[in-house]
C-alpha cells in the first residue's frame, strides 16, 4: 500500500458497481464532450491519445465522453461530438473502452443528448414542450410527438447495447446542465398535458421508461443516471430541489443502479462550478441523496478538487463515490499524487472554467492549468530529457517564468529564476489578493509554483531586478535567456490628456503599494479594472466609478465568468460609465467624455488608470547581443490572460 492510500483509506477502498469490482472509490465524470473528434461524429487520434491518459488517471471507474444517439443528429450538441448511432463508428470506441479496462478502471460509455440544446448543425433542436430559448445562440425548439420520443427511447437503447458490443461494462445517461433528460424532468421546458407531461410523476416518464429501455437492452451491465439536486432555474420556473430529490425517487424505483448527483443547467443565473463556489458548498445535495437512497449508489464531486476532502465525505458518509473530471483535467496525475503522499504537488483546477468557455464558443476544450490537454498526440508537448544540457535564466517569476523554468528543470537544465519581488507569483499574486471570487484558488497556482521550484533545484534569485548592466555582469555565464518580466501599465496611451501625472497606475494598487482615496474613478472596465474597482468598493468601502471606452465592460473576461463581473458591479451598486473616454484628470477628480461628445466631472480623490498594457519589449532589445538564446513568452510579449501565459511558458520549457 502506498503512502497516501493509508491516509485516504476511504477513498482507495475496493468498492462494487452492478457485477464489477472496481479498484478505489473514484469515478472520472465525463467533462461534456472533448470537441477533438470529426464532424461527423468519428473518434480521432487526438481524442484516442486524450483518453490513453485518462485511462492512466487511477480511477476506479472512468466514464468516456457523451456520444449521441440519433442518425439526424438532433442530440448533437457540439460541432465535434463523437456519434454512437451506427455500428461504423465502434473500432475507435473499442480502443478506448480496452484501454480503460487493461490499466484496471471499469468502463462506462455516456449516452449524451442535448436535447433543448442540440441540433447543432440543423437550425432547430427537440424538446417536449414549445419554450423559448432563454440564451440567442440556441436553435428554435421543436416539440416531440409521442412516437418521435419512442424512436429516441429507442436509439438509447441501441446506443447502450452498441456500447456494450465495443467493450464497456456500463453505460449513463445524463440530465446535467440542461439536457434533453432534464427537458422531460423539468417543470420549465416540459409543459405537455399529455401522460409525458404536468405531474411530476407524467414528467418523469420519459426517464423511467428510458431506465427500463437500457437495463432490457443491457441487463448485466450497470446503468448510471446523472440527475439535478439542484436545477438552478427557480427564475425559469424550474424544478425545485423536493421535485428533484422525487425525480431520483422515481429512478431508483425502476433499478438504476447508480446516481450521479449535479447541478445546474447552462441557463441557470446562478453558477454551481466556477470559482465563485467554495469547494464543499454543494455537498449537502450528496448527503441527502445517500441518506434517501441508502441502497443506491451516489457518486458525486460538485466543486469538490481535494481527495482529502473527498476521503471525509466517504468516511461521513455523504456518497460512495467521489465523482471527478475538471481536477483531473488540470492534473492527470491527481490521484497517483493523492496515493504516494505527494498532494503538495498537485496542479489544482481553479475553476476558472476555459474549459467550458471554449465549448461555448465550439471550440476543442483546454485548460487553463494544464497546457498539455488536447496536445497528448503531438511529441512536442511531452517533456522529454534534454539533448543538450543549457544552463538557463528565466527573467520573471510570474506564471510564464515558472511553467519554463519548471518544464526546462524536468529536462534535466539548470534553471535560475530573477524576480525584483520577494515572491514568486508575478501579477497573479496581486490580481488574487484583490479577487472576489476564490483568491485561494489562485493562489494555490503561486503555491504550486514553490513547492516544485524547490522539488526540482530550480533557484530562485528574488529581489534582483535584471537590466542590462546586470547581465553585462553575469555575462557569458548563461547559455539562455528567457523574458518572462510581464507587462505595465501603458501610460504612453493617456500621455497627451491634461493632468496625467495625477494617474495612479493600477497595478501599484493591487499589489498595496499605493492606497487610493475613498472616491474612486477606474479607468478601464476589463478584468484588471474590474477586480480593482470590485475589491475597493467591497473590502474598502470606496465609492468606486468604472469608466469604459467600449460598450461593454468585462470585454477581455472569459465567456463563462463575464456575468459573474456584472453582477458582482450590481449588487455592489457601482456605477459603469461606458461608451466614455478620459479628457482631463485634475484635484476635483476625472472629466470624462460621452459617445455624443458631452462631458462631466465624476468627482474623485484617486483616479486609477487600468486601461491598455505594455509588454517589456525593451529588455529583448537590450539583451539581444548577450546571450546565444533569446526568447520572450506571455505577457512580455504579448498581455493576455493567465492561461496564455501557462501555455507559452510550457511550450518554451518543453522544447529548450
Amino acid at each position: 500500500m502506498r503512502p497516501g492510500e493509508a491516509k485516504l483509506s476511504k477513498l482507495f477502498e475496493p468498492a462494487r458497481i452492478g457485477r464489477f469490482e472496481t479498484s478505489n472509490r473514484i469515478k472520472y465524470g465525463a467533462c461534456c464532450v472533448s470537441n477533438y473528434n470529426t464532424r461527423d461524429g468519428y473518434i480521432t487520434e487526438r481524442e484516442i491519445a486524450r483518453m490513453k491518459v485518462i485511462a492512466r488517471t487511477g480511477c476506479g471507474i472512468i466514464t468516456n465522453q457523451g456520444a449521441y444517439p440519433d442518425p439526424l443528429g438532433e442530440g448533437k450538441a457540439y460541432f465535434r461530438q463523437v456519434a454512437i448511432f451506427d455500428d461504423k463508428f465502434l473500432p475507435q470506441f473499442e480502443r478506448i473502452a480496452a484501454d480503460i479496462k487493461a490499466h484496471g478502471a471499469v468502463a462506462i460509455q455516456q449516452i449524451l443528448h442535448a436535447g433543448r440544446y442540440g441540433g447543432i448543425d440543423l437550425g432547430y433542436c427537440i424538446q417536449p414542450s414549445d419554450v423559448p430559448q432563454t440564451l440567442p445562440h440556441f436553435r428554435p425548439p421543436k416539440v416531440m410527438t409521442k412516437d418521435e420520443i419512442a424512436s429516441c427511447i429507442a436509439q438509447h437503447a441501441d446506443a447502450a447495447k452498441r456500447a456494450v458490443r465495443a467493450g464497456f461494462d456500463g453505460t449513463e445517461i445524463t440530465s446535467f446542465m440542461g439536457y434533453l433528460l432534464a427537458n422531460f424532468n423539468s417543470r420549465f421546458t416540459n409543459q405537455r398535458s399529455d401522460e409525458y407531461g404536468g405531474t411530476i410523476a407524467n414528467r418523469g416518464r420519459f426517464m423511467r421508461e428510458l431506465i427500463d429501455a437500457i437495463k432490457q437492452a443491457t441487463p448485466d451491465h450497470p446503468l448510471v443516471v446523472r440527475l439535478n439536486g439542484a436545477e438552478l432555474m427557480d427564475r425559469w420556473g424550474g424544478n425545485t430541489e423536493d421535485e428533484c430529490f422525487e425525480l431520483m425517487q422515481q429512478a431508483v424505483d425502476v433499478g438504476v443502479d447508480m446516481i450521479s448527483v449535479t447541478v445546474g443547467w447552462q441557463e441557470a443565473p446562478e453558477s454551481s462550478i466556477g470559482r465563485d463556489i467554495e469547494p464543499g458548498y454543494w455537498n449537502y445535495l450528496s448527503a441527502r441523496a445517500k441518506k434517501q437512497f441508502p441502497n443506491t449508489l451516489i457518486t458525486f464531486g460538485n466543486r469538490l478538487p481535494d481527495p482529502r476532502m473527498a476521503d471525509q465525505c466517504l468516511r461521513d458518509g455523504m456518497f460512495d463515490f467521489w465523482e471527478v473530471c475538471r481536477p483531473l483535467l488540470a492534473d492527470p496525475e491527481l490521484v497517483h499524487k493523492a496515493a504516494e503522499d505527494r498532494l503538495d504537488e498537485v496542479r489544482r483546477c481553479i475553476g476558472s472554467l476555459n474549459c467550458l468557455s471554449r465549448l461555448f464558443r465550439d471550440l476543442p476544450y483546454t485548460c487553463t492549468m494544464n497546457p498539455a490537454l488536447g496536445h497528448e498526440v503531438e511529441p512536442e508537448y511531452q517533456v522529454t530529457p534534454a539533448a543538450v544540457k543549457k544552463k538557463i535564466m528565466v527573467i520573471g517569476a510570474g506564471p510564464a517564468g515558472m511553467e519554463c523554468a519548471i518544464a526546462a528543470a524536468r529536462r534535466g537544465h539548470a534553471v535560475t529564476v530573477f524576480d525584483k519581488a520577494d515572491r514568486i507569483g508575478g501579477n497573479l499574486l496581486a490580481y488574487a489578493h484583490n479577487d472576489l471570487a476564490r483568491p485561494d484558488d489562485l493562489l494555490s497556482v503561486v503555491s504550486h509554483y514553490e513547492v516544485m521550484a524547490r522539488k526540482l533545484g530550480i533557484e530562485l534569485r528574488l529581489k534582483t531586478e535584471v537590466h542590462a548592466k546586470f547581465m553585462r555582469s553575469v555575462l557569458h555565464q548563461y547559455d539562455v535567456c528567457v523574458v518572462a518580466a510581464g507587462a505595465r501599465v501603458d501610460r504612453t496611451r493617456v500621455a497627451h490628456i491634461e493632468g496625467a501625472e495625477r494617474l495612479i497606475d493600477a497595478l501599484d494598487v493591487a499589489h498595496g503599494r499605493t492606497k487610493p482615496g475613498r472616491r474612486v474613478v477606474v479607468v478601464g472596465g476589463g478584468k484588471v479594472g474590474l477586480t480593482i474597482a470590485e475589491s475597493l468598493r467591497k473590502h474598502h468601502g470606496a465609492e468606486v466609478t468604472v469608466v469604459e471606452a467600449d460598450k461593454r465592460i468585462a470585454g477581455d473576461v472569459k465567456p463563462s465568468f463575464k456575468w459573474r463581473h456584472a453582477s458582482w458591479v450590481e449588487e455592489l451598486g457601482i456605477p459603469c460609465l461606458t461608451n466614455h473616454q478620459l479628457v482631463k484628470v485634475n484635484a476635483e477628480g476625472a472629466t470624462v467624455r460621452d459617445a455624443k461628445g458631452g462631458e462631466r466631472l465624476v468627482p474623485a480623490d484617486s483616479v486609477i488608470l487600468a486601461a491598455g498594457a505594455a509588454p517589456a519589449h525593451d529588455l529583448m532589445h537590450e539583451f539581444e547581443w548577450m546571450v546565444d538564446e533569446l526568447h520572450g513568452i506571455g505577457d512580455a510579449m504579448v498581455p493576455r490572460g493567465l492561461e496564455q501565459a501557462i501555455a507559452d511558458g510550457f511550450r518554451l520549457g518543453v522544447r529548450l
